[in-house]
């Protein structure tokens, strides 16, 4: 990046905005009048997406810096997300993003909408879990900070939840209305997206709808356009609760349909997800400090990929493939907790069932098919134990969970038109031991230690992952890694252990009133860490049938599916400065750094290191400001996987909030002002051939643009 350009980026950041991803950023009315659970400050960032204040006079309050009204929505939430410190963002395609937590992403990040937890259904996760959390219908998304709590199921690297917008009750017997809306125009992709609610509310009873509509074309970047980039998506569903005495009873439906969507990093884009979520349960108060919680749910993903409806060049006959996934997750979770919020001994159990099945056909020709995933199956069920509460004046939190998971896989199943190869390996898999158990158990200590202003904090953890179906049972050679879309062609392996990481972390929250610091040091070391190694010691040479139906395909050195032993370590901080009345001065930096322990090498994907700074005016009802990110570069790259390093950058926006009218504002501004063209280094690789966009180059960023945004709520 040009040095000119870096300057102007440091000098614009003493005006520069973003909003600090503060742990207090929930609403305080809103938690004082919704029965649901609320996210812990000291243990939980919370990203506030869509709040509209009562009054235009009502200034904005202190714990409310997490709303990201300086920035135009994206259609990914994940891209919000990833704005937590220690945060980053995998582009691979305008609905399909992936968040990085500390170094790592994918199956190891837990991901729910509304609490709710499934499996993706494409088998290279074009769905990831925010992929069915339109930013327009967010309310808050919520982050474990560092490790999450043993009562939130397993998760290796942290779990995040996207809360979605739900009328809550009221405190009188009268109905009440609940009216929210948000809708949105960016130039730079030319999209629209509007998103609302409706709801009725009583203190018995609950009732909403909501509904978003989603279009956008191929995104502009400074030297031209990036093909393949449109998505097209709705959502619509409803909601209810009954409260009776000290609980609720609650229960959802929503319907989320995704139409031709572009997906440059993949071989296949997306024709369709077409996805149903419903759960139910109850939530309450069953004896004087018991509290009780019961969720039911179900996920039913319906997925058509290929690479004819929006691939530009589309396939020639003989590659036209059209690939078939459809996958089905039933959970249930059961929880009792003895005593005060701050203070209480949590007891539960946990159930995920999990079933899938990919189809991979040619649209040309009947007799070509393979089931790639042919009735892949997880059936886990878990339980655990969780203390909170205090020895002197330092708090805690002590938990620790166990999970049995079993998996399992039928025998595939291929066309006549198949070729000698993949038939062999279809029945050497069919021939193969297709069922595993395997036993995992986390133990998590969250200490913290008030001081006045100061809070030193400490967690120690033991954290384990299972395999995914994927990892498992990928008996086929394709480029179907869960999301990684680095070209590569990869297989599975049955016999893999799981991954267990041993962290410890240590830091402090500084909070003055007019200053605030969060910084956190953090080390992860990983045995049996799952990535690509080779297939076989033979590396480029062609002695199996896994390598010559790779060979065939483009890639001569396929990867397997394997455990090596890893360490990430980093610090990451965010931080607030009020200096004077009306101004705010704010900004998050992560550093993480990625290794493996058994060879010389680094990680792969690691993001480089990152600053945010931001500061703004904030006036009665009129705000604006402006805001930078600039990442480094990223030279500590995977020599295994011939990962290239990639440049620095920094981009900087503008932005302008006014409140017209009670509940009613208006929010506009600049991306990219600049129009700098950059690569951020996670960003996936181009597959369109007719894009401006060289092949297999990095995908830039946006160019420089304008959006405009209406909010409401009545």
């Amino acid at each position: 990046m040009a040095f000119n350009t870096l300057g102007r980026a440091i000098l614009l950041a003493s005006f520069s905005f973003i909003p600090l991803n503060h742990a207090l950023a929930q609403d305080t009315d809103e938690r004082e009048k919704s029965d649901r659970p609320t996210a812990d400050p000291i243990l939980t960032d919370t990203i506030l997406v869509s709040a509209v204040r009562a009054s235009r006079d009502e200034r904005i309050a202190t714990d409310e810096l997490a709303m990201p009204e300086q920035i135009a929505l994206p259609a990914d939430a994940t891209a919000i997300a990833a704005r937590v410190p220690g945060g980053a963002f995998f582009g691979n395609g305008a609905l399909s993003g992936q968040l990085s937590y500390r170094g790592l992403a994918g199956q190891r990040v837990l991901g729910r909408v509304n609490g709710q937890r499934f499996a993706t259904g494409g088998p290279n996760a074009m769905d990831p879990p925010f992929h069915y959390a339109p930013s327009v219908l967010v309310e808050r998304i919520d982050v474990a900070r560092g490790v999450a709590p043993v009562s939130q199921g397993p998760s290796l690297a942290g779990a995040v939840n996207a809360q979605l917008f739900e009328t809550d009750f009221t405190e009188s017997a009268g109905w009440s209305t609940d009216l929210r809306f948000t809708s949105q125009y960016r130039s730079v992709d030319n999209s629209y997206a509007l998103g609302g609610m409706a709801g009725l509310s009583n203190e018995k009873w609950r009732i909403g709808v909501i509904a978003s509509r989603e279009e956008g074309e191929d995104y502009e970047f400074p030297g031209g356009t990036a093909v393949g980039t449109s998505f097209e998506r709705n959502l619509y569903g409803a909601h209810a609760g009954f409260q009776t005495g000290s609980g609720e009873l609650f229960l959802e439906y929503r319907r989320s349909e995704t139409d031709p969507t572009g997906n440059p990093p993949f071989f296949l884009d997306i024709v369709f997800f077409d996805t149903d979520f419903v759960q139910g349960g109850y939530r309450g108060e069953i004896a004087q400090d018991v509290q009780l919680t019961l969720r039911l749910g179900h996920v039913a993903i319906r997925h058509l990929m290929d690479n004819q409806t929006t691939r530009d060049p589309v396939a020639p006959p003989n590659r036209a493939r059209a690939t078939f996934a459809d996958a089905d997750t039933s959970t249930a979770e059961l929880a009792l907790r003895f005593g005060e919020p701050d203070s209480y001994f949590q007891i539960g159990a946990d159930t995920e069932l999990t079933d899938k099945f990919v189809t991979i056909t040619n649209p040309f020709n009947d007799a070509f098919f393979l089931e790639s995933q042919p009735n892949v199956e997880a059936e886990r069920i878990g339980a655990f134990g969780q203390w909170r509460g205090a020895a002197g004046k330092v708090e805690f939190e002590l938990g620790a969970r166990v999970d049995s998971t079993n998996q399992s896989a039928g025998a595939p199943q291929v066309g006549t038109a198949v070729p000698m190869g993949p038939r062999g390996l279809a029945a050497a898999f069919a021939a193969a031991d297709r069922e595993t158990r395997q036993t995992t158990m986390d133990a998590v200590l969250r200490t913290w230690f008030p001081l006045g202003d100061i809070t030193p904090r400490m967690t120690l953890a033991r954290k384990e992952r299972v395999a995914s179906l994927l990892e498992r049972f990928g008996w086929l050679p394709t480029e179907a890694s869960f999301g990684l879309a680095d070209g590569n062609i990869y297989v599975g392996n049955l016999d893999l252990e799981p991954e267990t990481a041993w962290i410890a972390e240590i830091g402090f929250d500084l909070d003055t009133g007019d200053f605030s610091l969060r910084p956190t040091a953090f080390y992860r070391r990983i045995d049996d860490f799952i990535q690509g190694v080779p297939f076989d010691d033979t590396i480029g040479v062609i002695d199996s049938p896994v390598e010559m139906i790779a060979s065939m395909n483009g890639d001569p050195t396929p990867l397997r599916f394997g455990n090596v032993d890893a360490e990430l370590f980093g610090v990451d901080l965010d931080f607030a400065l009020r200096p004077v009345d009306r101004i705010e001065v704010s900004g998050t930096a992560s550093f993480v750094r990625g290794k493996r322990r058994d060879a010389d090498d680094n990680l792969y994907r690691i993001p480089p290191a990152n600053l945010r700074l931001s500061a703004a005016y904030r006036g009665d009802g009129f705000s604006f400001g402006a805001e930078l990110f600039a990442a480094a570069d990223q030279n500590e790259v995977s020599a295994f996987n011939e990962e290239e390093p990639s440049d620095s950058f920094a981009v900087v926006g503008l932005f302008a909030r006014y409140g017209i009218a009670d509940g009613l504002a208006l929010e506009a501004g600049v991306e990219n002002l600049f129009d700098e063209f950059y690569q951020p280094h996670l960003a996936g690789r181009n597959r369109f051939g007719a894009s401006d966009v060289p092949l297999f180059d990095r995908l830039p960023g946006p160019g420089r643009g304008v959006w405009a945004r209406l909010t409401g709520r009545f």
